[in-house]
Parts: C-alpha cells; sequence; structure tokens
C-alpha cells in the first residue's frame, strides 16, 4: 500500500524529504525513549536527564515543517496526492506523541524521585521494555523497506504488549500487589500506560505500510490480542 503511494513524492523533492524525515524522527524518539526509561527506572532525581525536553522540541519542529510541506504539495497536486499525503500526516503524528510520552516519563521520574521497580512484576515490564525498545528499529526497517510481510509478523510477534501493559495498570489500581508504597503504585499505574501508548503509537505507523488509510492501526480480527 504504502510503496505505491510514497513513489508520488518521489516527483516531489521536497516531499520525499519530508517522508525521510520521518526516519530521523524515529531515531530521536528511540533514543529519548531510552534516555527517560534509564532515568525512571535505574537513576535518581539528582540524575535526571532533561536533554530529552530539547528532543521534543526538535520533534515538535519536524512536526511542523512536515505538515507545512504537505499543504503546500497539496496545492499544488490536488486531491490526486491526498491518501499518500494523510498517511505521511499521520506518521508524523504517532511520531509527535511518542516523543510526548518519553517526556511524560521523564516528568514522572521527577515526581517519583527515586529508581522505580514493578516488585512481582519486574520480570513482565523488563519484557514490555525491551519489546517496545525494539519495534523503533523495526519500525523503522518496516517503514524504510516497505516490507508488508515484515510489517504484518511485526504486528503478531508483539501482540501480547498491550494486554499485558492493562493487565498490570488494572491490577495495581486493584490493590493486588501489596508490596510495592502507594507512590510506586501510581508511579506504575502512569508507566504501564504510557508504555501501551508509545507501543500503540509504533503500531499505527508500522501498519501504515499494509493496510489502507482509513484501516491504519486497527487490527485485523484474525490476529486478536492476546495476553502473552
Amino acid at each position: 500500500m504504502l510503496k505505491e503511494l510514497l513513489a508520488i513524492f518521489k516527483k516531489d523533492s521536497k516531499m520525499d524529504e519530508a517522508f525521510s524525515r520521518s526516519y530521523e524522527m524515529l531515531a530521536i524518539n528511540k533514543d529519548m525513549f531510552i534516555k527517560a526509561r534509564k532515568t525512571l527506572r535505574e537513576t535518581n532525581t539528582v540524575e535526571l536527564d532533561r536533554s530529552v525536553y530539547e528532543q521534543d522540541k526538535k520533534i515538535n519542529k519536524y512536526e511542523r515543517e512536515v505538515r507545512k510541506d504537505v499543504l503546500q504539495h497539496m496545492a499544488v497536486s490536488g486531491i490526486e496526492d491526498m491518501p499518500a499525503a494523510l498517511k505521511l500526516i499521520g506518521i508524523i503524528i504517532d511520531l509527535e506523541r511518542i516523543g510526548d510520552y518519553a517526556k511524560n516519563i521523564v516528568e514522572l521520574a521527577e515526581c517519583h524521585q527515586a529508581k522505580l521497580t514493578a516488585g512481582g512484576a519486574e520480570e513482565d515490564l523488563l519484557r514490555i521494555e525491551s519489546a517496545v525498545e525494539n519495534g523503533f528499529d523495526r519500525a523503522k526497517h518496516v517503514l524504510e523497506t516497505n516490507d508488508a510481510e515484515a510489517a504484518e509478523e511485526l504486528i503478531k510477534e508483539f501482540m501480547w504488549v498491550n494486554p499485558l501493559c492493562d493487565k498490570y495498570a488494572l491490577g495495581y489500581i486493584r490493590e493486588e500487589d501489596e508490596t510495592l508504597s502507594r507512590r510506586s503504585t501510581a508511579a506504575l499505574v502512569l508507566y504501564f500506560r504510557f508504555l501501551k501508548r508509545i507501543h500503540s503509537h509504533l503500531r499505527n505507523i508500522v501498519t501504515t505500510v499494509y493496510r489502507p488509510f482509513h484501516k491504519i492501526g486497527f487490527i485485523p480480527s484474525r490476529h486478536k490480542e492476546h495476553k502473552g
């Protein structure tokens, strides 16, 4: 789906550059996530890495530039290129939201003021963090290669992430783990939620490769999420 649409942009160097910018945004987002995770999970407040805030500003700047480039392109080309333009805008919006969640994780670390551990959920939390981090590189590969098969495989492989995030977030709200402090419990509810949202935005980006615009982010019934 995406491959044919992006061929349109090759006629316009500015639009081709705008799409290529999404690769750089993905790389920045990955770096932001790694820094944010380390800030929350491996350091104390005095060691907060605030460079994430500057990177978030760069992501926002890129989003504005791409929106402007798309609008200018559409003013000349008309509605013929609209599907490709809408897909690109969707990708950029997802990338901007990922940056916001990375920034939210740093803000969470600042409020928690201590290394955050998950008690009995620690092993599963590490699995989720690893899956999300891995998702950045694989999403970038999918976009660069327009590999629909790799895109579907990625969706299926990490289908367990969102349900597992929900399981623990809701479990903490129900006070199922009494070994944690209230502060840590509240932080974990938010952290699992942020991880779920980052993963969901990465999934949206991946589905751009093989799903039509109106179905981006929606997973076919044969790929129903399950708890892993």
